[in-house]
């Protein structure tokens, strides 16, 4: 496949994904069956662990070192959490959670440390 297509094709997915979380949370509510305590939290993390890593295939285009695109990943993660709460504040029968931020940003630093120790340790060179 071509560079264009690929740089392309990570472009389209990430804008999808940060459409679907907004998406998301634009609904009044998300049914989902209670299994433990505190799963929203888990949730969060994941969808934004799964952002992360998108965001990295996006953002590698435009960075030349392994610590910019780490650091610009994590912000971007991080911000757009921030965002997402702050729109679900004006949502009706949604409201803005602190916790639910900070699950989102422990989701992009969970990805964001596997894939920095895949970058240094394993992948070949």
């Amino acid at each position: 496949m071509s560079k264009y297509y690929n740089k392309a094709l990570d472009a389209t997915q990430f804008i999808l994904y940060c459409a679907f979380i907004y998406w998301l949370s634009d609904q009044p509510s998300l049914p989902a069956p209670i299994l433990f305590i505190h799963q929203d939290k888990v949730m969060h993390a994941g969808a934004y662990f799964i952002l992360s890593f998108f965001t990295v295939r996006a953002f590698r285009y435009l960075s030349t070192s392994l610590s910019t695109l780490m650091i610009s990943s994590l912000i971007f993660t991080s911000l757009y959490g921030a965002s997402d709460e702050w729109h679900q504040s004006f949502v009706p029968g949604r409201m803005s959670d602190t916790q639910d931020w900070l699950a989102d940003t422990l989701g992009g630093v969970l990805f964001l440390s596997i894939y920095y120790y895949y970058r240094q340790n394993i992948e070949p060179t």
